[in-house]
């Protein structure tokens, strides 16, 4: 066999691996680059770094899927290593994107797993500040217990770093203020070129604005120019920086700013109606987003939704 096609042969094998991996968990486990993967299929994305120093866990997905995270990460964690039958890599820092159960739901029960096995006296989880704030006035009895899984590193300026070279890379937590939510983070793994973006990008629908934490139209548009200030594209937008999403499917730097394209045009519309002494059900009625619905739109309600944020975030007072 030639080195050409040994190389395809391998190549196939891993992926049949990966996808076995990911039947065997109830959990897809997506390749990204070197040491990065993606685990989809739990609430929200969750994003990992594996390396002989352990695990970065950036979000922890639904709590009722806990389970078979799990044995997603250990298994994504087994192919990356190479050790089939070897001991279960731990975890050592969990990253959280923003208070959204569909990515904060699983810290607790990992939490407390004997998978998760922090460096002694450095961080363990780590958020932006109003998601420990948040966690404490949304859950009052895990929080007074001081149960394992709350907020332990919280961080309340523009960025956070952690404290050193984690599987021979840089790690930076940088805060996106007021987009999904007021504590929202994307995490940007230097050496990977790797964004985990959270819900500041999603790809297959329109943007969650949650108004009651915090979010708003014009901070979600500020965070994706603020992760477009970051990515790099190999040609022509797409290669380079690779985009872990809250939700949806690994993406570049063109579908950030196709995304971006999109929020601004619909905002800009709803602006137009609103200056022309449109009420909200007229607005809805108009059917403003019809050329991009057959791609974001296929939530039921979702584009209500999208467009009721957009309308409370220009005429909140």
């Amino acid at each position: 066999m030639t080195t050409r096609y040994a190389i395809i042969a391998i190549t196939l094998a891993a992926l049949v691996r990966i996808a076995a991996f990911g039947q065997t968990a109830k959990i897809h486990i997506e390749p990204i680059r070197g040491n990065m993967y993606m685990l989809a299929g739990s609430g929200g994305n969750i994003t990992l770094q594996i390396g002989p120093d352990g695990i970065i866990m950036v979000d922890t997905g639904v709590e009722n899927r806990t389970d078979d995270v799990l044995a997603a990460v250990q298994q994504a964690a087994q192919f990356h290593m190479k050790i089939m039958n070897g001991p279960r890599t731990p975890i050592r820092f969990i990253i959280n994107t923003s208070i959204d159960p569909l990515h904060i739901g699983g810290n607790f029960k990992i939490a407390e797993s004997k998978d998760f096995d922090p460096v002694p006296g450095g961080e363990k989880i780590i958020a932006q500040g109003e998601v420990l704030n948040r966690q404490g006035v949304e859950s009052p009895a895990k929080a007074s217990a001081a149960a394992p899984g709350m907020v332990t590193d919280a961080y309340f300026t523009e960025y956070y770093k952690l404290g050193h070279f984690f599987n021979g890379e840089g790690v930076q937590i940088i805060h996106v203020p007021n987009a999904h939510t007021d504590g929202d983070s994307i995490v940007w793994f230097r050496g990977s070129d790797v964004i985990a973006a959270g819900d500041v990008l999603e790809t297959d629908r329109y943007p969650s604005i949650d108004l009651e934490r915090g979010g708003n139209i014009k901070g979600v548009i500020d965070g994706l120019n603020a992760i477009l200030d970051i990515t790099y594209p190999e040609f022509r937008g797409q290669g380079g920086t690779m985009l872990v999403p809250g939700h949806g499917r690994l993406c570049y730097q063109n579908d950030v700013a196709y995304y971006r394209d999109m929020i601004t045009i619909v905002r800009d519309r709803v602006q137009y109606l609103i200056d022309k002494k449109n009420t909200l059900e007229q607005i809805k009625a108009a059917k403003i987003t019809r050329d991009y619905d057959p791609l974001y739109g296929t939530e039921p309600g979702s584009t209500d939704r999208f467009i009721e944020a957009i309308h409370r975030s220009l005429t909140k007072k």
